[in-house]
């Protein structure tokens, strides 16, 4: 009985993304083990790593809970510098990097989502640009801070131990499938409905009695403490954490991943992180000097049409072109034959109904006739 329970519940479609995933994981090992697999797509594999845990943790707040966070880049700050750095103390006394990995990316994630904490009590209280602003000027002066720190190298950045090349990006994907379960899950909960609710409609879930404080701030922390994982990931991928890396034109380069992927679509998340980060690196490859500028053009563009694809009225048909839900939806509606357009009724739509009153001699008639009675 449970059994069938269990297989009835199960879809393809909710679990597509790990399995997805699985199978990349999959192949470029077997590529690894022959040889086939180059330095720059293990390290391009790594790099959409950590940008698909930071898209789908930031589209946690924006596309689920509905608020405007600039400050992403921030968090992945204090994951890569202070992940790095018990990166480089354990290292000292633990021979297993994976369990130097594990123990890092949980510190890193953890200090990162005090710093949610901290950050989303009082930001928390505002609302749509003035939200953005402050998680903004949070981002700024975190890696402003680390900046002029000494203990964390300053202005040359921190150096911190490498995780072996040859099966980083392994583990990163790995930890990707892991980050994808726990973000489904919780949004397919009770709790992720709760948010979602608090997205749609504020008011309303206060009268239903959701406690609208205390899922802003969870979902807050949340996201902080995934986008904490990422900086220790890219800590180790890189082996210098540099302020510089963690600008707002990054957090900016988030959000565009969010936007294109589609809010509140965590495998449109994926799909925008991979491309776009590709798309990065090929940029970086291909375009030096003045040209290098050309990136952050193609990052304004993207954003800028992805707004009015979403927004504009005149798109609308297109949308629903491409939408597969949406021409399911049509054909369905078309062959309904019990569309009220469709049933034939005694009295059309249009007619009118009257009711003739009797004149006085009826009714004086009728009120002798009763008192005879």
């Amino acid at each position: 009985m449970a059994k069938s329970k269990i297989k009835s519940n199960f879809k393809i479609k909710n679990h597509l993304n790990y399995i997805l995933i699985g199978v990349v994981l999959v192949i470029t090992f077997i590529m690894n083990s022959i040889g086939e697999l180059g330095r720059l797509d293990r390290s391009t594999l790594v790099r959409i790593s950590f940008s698909i845990i930071l898209a789908v943790s930031l589209n946690l707040v924006v596309g689920f809970l509905g608020e405007l966070s600039l400050g992403h880049a921030g968090f992945m700050c204090v994951g890569a510098y202070l992940g790095g750095y018990f990166v480089n103390v354990f290292s000292g006394f633990i021979d297993s990097p994976l369990l130097v990995y594990v123990i890092s990316i949980m510190i890193g994630g953890l200090i990162s989502a005090f710093f949610g904490l901290v950050i989303g009590i009082p930001a928390l209280r505002l609302k749509g640009d003035y939200l953005a602003i402050a998680t903004l000027a949070f981002g700024e002066i975190v890696r402003n801070i680390f900046k002029n720190i000494k203990f964390f190298g300053a202005s040359q950045g921190l150096e911190t131990k490498i995780y072996p090349e040859k099966e980083f990006f392994i583990i990163t994907l790995i930890t990707v499938i892991v980050v994808l379960i726990l973000c489904q899950n919780l949004i397919r909960s009770k709790h992720g409905r709760a948010v979602t609710a608090i997205r749609d409609n504020e008011i309303a879930a206060k009268s239903m009695g959701i406690n609208v404080t205390f899922y802003k701030l969870f979902i807050f922390i949340i996201a902080a403490f995934f986008a904490g994982v990422a900086g220790v990931i890219y800590a180790q991928c890189i082996g210098q954490v540099k302020q510089e890396s963690f600008s707002y034109n990054y957090s900016i380069e988030i959000l565009v991943m969010v936007v294109l992927g589609g809010m509140g679509s965590i495998n449109g998340s994926i799909i925008a992180a991979t491309i776009i980060t590709y798309l990065n690196i090929l940029l970086q490859n291909e375009l030096s000097g003045p040209l290098a500028s050309v990136k952050l053009v193609v990052y304004a563009i993207i954003l800028i049409f992805a707004i009015l694809f979403n927004n504009a009225p005149a798109f609308n048909n297109l949308k629903n072109k491409l939408s597969l839900k949406g021409n399911r939806k049509k054909s369905k509606e078309k062959d309904d034959e019990a569309e009220w357009n469709r049933i034939d009724t005694k009295i059309k739509m249009d007619e009118m109904l009257s009711y003739d009153l009797p004149n006085d001699d009826d009714v004086n008639s009728y009120s002798n006739s009763k008192e005879d009675n």
